[in-house]
């Protein structure tokens, strides 16, 4: 018989301590590099830009940051290798005028090797896709697309992709360049105000749809601001991350700090209490709770116990009640119970990530749940690793 043993929340056997780190995070960061994931290159080993990859070494860093433990770092440098050449040209699968935010999300990469080991062709990378923002095009209040192929459209996703590289590369590079950091402060401002429910909203949860399209010319765009219909959660996910990270790069003295701060006061407690009341996580589309083919998804649930904790520990976000902390706890433990799996190599398995969520086509409800997840998306174990080093803090 096993021995079974309490920590915290959590219940393990012997064999599964003996089987795998006592830190999730290094379970989860270990596995996914024992597979080649965020390696900069895709599954045929070919050169490839990816938010997922940025996503992943953001969480590799922090590790490496809280460790010491080198092979992060060199996990990191060599992925950014593989899509940069020695002269700092980006390759692989980037091109400028596509205009597309998802590459920049590994910019922060990009700067932070530079600030490590001052080799300049990582600061010429960044910059080449900071040149990228001064032509990228824009709806007429200023908001950038996200990609060039959908005008006129802001989409929750590409304020993770876009603003937390400009905000770096402006706190590294040009601290003093309060026309960006303004900029910054609109793209948050812009998203929010087009997309946030009003309390006049079918299932309204007071959170934000997935975008809007300023010129209502979509098949999805509202009569009012041009937003799409639902609330989808790995949206939502990827702006509440890049508001607690952009927290920690943008100037406290700047007007933008405090209108972001503001945004995330806001959306943390109703981010709390839109989770579900019995399993503690969140739908997939959070604007219809319980409805047949909805479940619970995995990626958005981490991103979400990432932030909330981030927020609550940096003190962002006031929890006098233990309430939203509380929250996310029940939540970590419904993932640890239900997404993730031990594999017989001492690897783990993350589930129930679906694979990809866009506005393309209808945005509707049956639109997202006609997708389908995947074992090991990226997307979902690297904010796992987050959501985990968020936990081991407590």
């Amino acid at each position: 018989m096993l021995l079974a043993i309490s920590l915290g929340f959590l219940t393990l056997t012997a064999a599964d301590v003996v089987a795998r780190p006592q830190s999730y995070a290094i379970w989860a960061a270990d596995s996914g590099i024992s597979r080649g994931q965020g390696n900069g290159l895709d599954a045929n080993g070919n050169a490839i830009v990816s938010y997922e990859h940025g996503e992943f070494q953001f969480g590799l860093r922090q590790l490496f940051e809280k460790t010491g433990n080198t092979t992060y770092f060199d996990y990191i440098q060599k992925g950014i290798d593989n899509i940069v050449f020695s002269n700092g040209t980006v390759h692989g699968s980037y091109n400028v005028g596509d205009y597309v935010l998802d590459p920049l999300r590994t910019g922060p990469t990009m700067i932070y090797l530079y600030e490590q080991t001052g080799l300049a062709k990582y600061k010429t990378a960044a910059g080449i896709f900071r040149g990228q923002l001064n032509s990228h095009p824009r709806t007429a209040q200023g908001q950038f697309w996200h990609k060039l192929i959908y005008p006129n459209q802001g989409w929750l996703d590409g304020i993770y992709m876009g603003e937390v590289f400009y905000a770096q590369y402006t706190k590294t590079f040009q601290p003093e360049n309060e026309t960006a950091w303004a900029d910054i402060t609109q793209q948050f401002t812009l998203m929010f105000e087009n997309t946030i429910q009003n309390s006049t909203a079918p299932n309204n949860t007071g959170l934000l749809y997935h975008g809007y399209d300023f010129s209502h010319k979509t098949i999805w765009a509202s009569p009012d601001r041009g937003h799409s219909p639902e609330v989808w959660d790995r949206a939502l996910g990827w702006y509440s991350m890049a508001l607690v990270d952009v927290l920690d790069v943008i100037p406290q003295s700047n007007p933008g700090y405090g209108r972001i701060l503001s945004i995330l006061k806001t959306l943390v407690p109703r981010i709390r209490d839109a989770g579900d009341p019995e399993s503690g996580v969140w739908w997939l589309v959070i604007t219809q709770p319980g409805r047949v083919k909805n479940y619970f998804e995995s990626s958005a649930g981490a991103m979400f116990v990432y932030s909330m904790l981030k927020a609550v520990r940096l003190g962002h976000v006031g929890d006098p009640d233990g309430s939203i902390v509380k929250s996310a706890k029940k939540a970590y433990e419904y993932m640890v119970n239900n997404w993730v799996v031990p594999n017989p190599d001492g690897t783990m398995n993350w589930l129930n990530t679906v694979i990809v969520g866009s506005l393309d086509t209808t945005g509707d409800f049956n639109y997202y749940v006609s997708q389908t997840t995947d074992v090991n998306d990226l997307k979902g174990l690297a904010a796992f690793v987050l959501a985990s080093l968020e936990m081991e803090k407590l």
